[in-house]
């Protein structure tokens, strides 16, 4: 087990795109859990997206991918669960502590295109800035 005394969130991923069949189904389910969490997703013609996530209907299908939300603390971890099975998915893994490090509270689900979608929370954390901003520098 590692103990991280620092971590960063954000730098990594441009963006995640995931190419499914039931496009409509995704959309519920992820309308549903990314309102828990308190994302917004936004609908084009053809796409939907949330920050860094980016969903379209089409084949071949992107295959089975692990995603993992941060939420806020083991309420919203638990609502997610409940909010995803209410919503087209499917259960991969109760709310509960995982031994990957200490505080590591997650639930898992399937989402109606396979894919296995996690809310973590990582325990108590101060965060430097809620989020980072992209400006358009024009």
């Amino acid at each position: 087990m590692v103990e991280l005394k620092e971590w960063h969130r954000g730098r990594l991923i441009d963006h995640l795109q995931l190419v499914v069949a039931d496009y409509e189904g995704c959309l519920r389910f992820y309308k549903a859990v990314l309102e828990v969490i308190g994302v917004p997703l936004i609908e084009g013609e053809g796409y939907f997206f949330a920050d860094e996530l980016y969903v379209t209907p089409g084949e071949p299908i992107t295959g089975r991918t692990h995603l993992a939300f941060q939420a806020a603390d083991e309420a919203m971890v638990q609502r997610f669960h409940a909010v995803a099975l209410a919503h087209g998915g499917h259960d991969n893994g109760a709310p509960g502590e995982r031994d990957y490090h200490p505080g590591y509270y997650a639930a898992f689900v399937l989402d109606p295109a396979g894919n296995n979608i996690e809310a973590v929370y990582h325990g108590p954390a101060t965060r430097s800035a809620p989020s980072v901003v992209m400006t358009d520098p024009s």
